[in-house]
């Protein structure tokens, strides 16, 4: 059996990605901030006859959380197979360059990047413990600097600052990461799961959270040929998913 953590994972596309991954035979760590919250997940879950799934806490900006969580999730398998960095948090709107105060920039770092490369860090020991360990880190098209910049792109005028840098600079971290680990059997890809109705976003994206939770895990499952240090959004590419940094 395999192993997967998934962050933020107690609603929407992350509750989805879990769904999906024990669909497919993984055992889940689902991580919650909350608690109850991961609990209720995992209670729905097992309703549905998926029992190979337990809930994590964990708050991606809390470093004794993230240490606890590794410490229970190590105590109880020796290697992680799959990481899913999905938590994040858009910092509400509007967001505008220059109006915007430093404390959102700030918030949403701390969620959105600082999280995730802090959390990496912590499992990383148990990743390299798997014989084909998988890093997806949740991104938006909105990181795309080169998309962004193109007034023809269809969401050209959707410029939230931190929201959109954060993902930006998520995106370079992936770039960072994957280089890293080149001569390893390790696959690290940054995937878009699209707009999609999530409580994120009010419900207003068209894209369905099956469709969006699928994206996601698609890179998780990839094998030995698969690619890694890669930017992927099916929304914008839909015959190869690669879209520019």
């Amino acid at each position: 059996m395999k192993y997967a953590l998934i962050t933020g994972a107690n609603k929407s596309i992350g509750f989805e990605a879990a769904r999906q991954l024990l669909q497919h035979g993984y055992y889940v760590y689902l991580g919650s901030r909350n608690l109850q919250n991961g609990e209720q997940a995992v209670a729905q879950l097992h309703a549905e006859g998926l029992t190979q799934v337990e809930p994590i806490q964990l708050d991606v900006t809390d470093s004794a959380s993230i240490q606890a969580a590794r410490q229970a999730v190590g105590q109880k398998t020796t290697a992680l197979d799959a990481l899913i960095n999905n938590a994040g948090i858009s910092g509400g709107l509007p967001q505008t360059a220059v109006a915007t105060n430093v404390a959102v920039f700030k918030d949403v770092y701390n969620t959105n990047l600082f999280g995730v490369v802090e959390t990496t860090q912590a499992f990383l020991d148990l990743l390299r413990a798997s014989a084909e360990p998988r890093i997806v880190n949740v991104t938006s098209g909105l990181g795309s600097v080169s998309l962004t910049a193109d007034p023809s792109w269809r969401y050209y005028d959707v410029k939230v600052a931190a929201y959109n840098s954060s993902k930006a600079a998520l995106n370079m971290y992936t770039i960072m990461l994957a280089y890293e680990l080149r001569d390893t059997p390790f696959k690290v890809n940054a995937v878009d799961p699209g707009y999609t109705a999530t409580d994120f976003n009010g419900h207003s994206g068209p894209g369905s959270v099956p469709d969006a939770a699928a994206r996601v895990v698609k890179y998780a499952l990839i094998d030995a040929n698969g690619p890694t240090g890669k930017f992927f959004s099916e929304e914008h590419n839909p015959e190869t998913g690669e879209i520019p940094w």
